[in-house]
């Protein structure tokens, strides 16, 4: 699967991974950086899930964590996402080294976006083609993350936001807020 990665939640954090091969070595493809969401409480971010669930970038897969914002808008080879050990993941294995049409987006979602988003009602917020990744919620605040395919929506209070590709640029996509009540 092909994913675009266009936003990111606003919690990182990183694994060193032991290499068997080579003893002591601590760098960069050793790691496995984890990626969810998060909201302000005080003046810290923190994780305060209803749903968790990781994007998943191995150390290896052309990642960079010292430039995170040269990686949106990246197409990604990627394992579809699914359950793992209880939580919502998707593991990006792969940076491709040129722009395609990716299956879906990688993207986040806060309430001052959308206007904030009922999750007691999943089918009715959610296109049935996107997947959660991720849910944080606290005192009004949320952020969200998802993979969306191309035109796939989902509903807030200010509207239904649908994930619009760029049409000569399909890598880059934007949720675009209906004009249709």
């Amino acid at each position: 699967m092909l994913i675009s990665a266009l936003s990111f939640g606003s919690i990182w954090t990183r694994r060193i991974v032991n290499d068997n091969r080579n003893p002591g070595r601590i760098g960069a493809l050793t790691a496995a950086y984890y990626n969810t969401t998060g909201v302000l409480i005080g003046d810290t971010l923190r994780n305060r899930p209803c749903v968790y669930g990781v994007a998943r970038f191995n150390g290896n897969s052309g990642f960079r964590p010292d430039c995170v914002h040269r990686m949106l808008q990246k197409v990604f080879e990627c394992e579809p996402p699914c359950v793992w050990n209880g939580l919502n993941k998707v593991l990006f294995k792969t940076l491709l080294r040129s722009a395609v049409k990716p299956d879906a987006y990688l993207v986040t979602i806060t309430a001052e976006q959308s206007g904030g988003i009922d999750r007691d009602h999943l089918g009715s917020w959610l296109h049935p083609d996107a997947r959660l990744i991720s849910f944080s919620e606290c005192r009004g605040q949320q952020e969200v993350l998802l993979v969306m395919p191309g035109y796939a929506w989902v509903r807030g209070r200010l509207g239904t936001f649908f994930m619009e590709p760029v049409t000569q640029r399909p890598w880059q996509g934007r949720l675009v807020l209906s004009a249709i009540g």
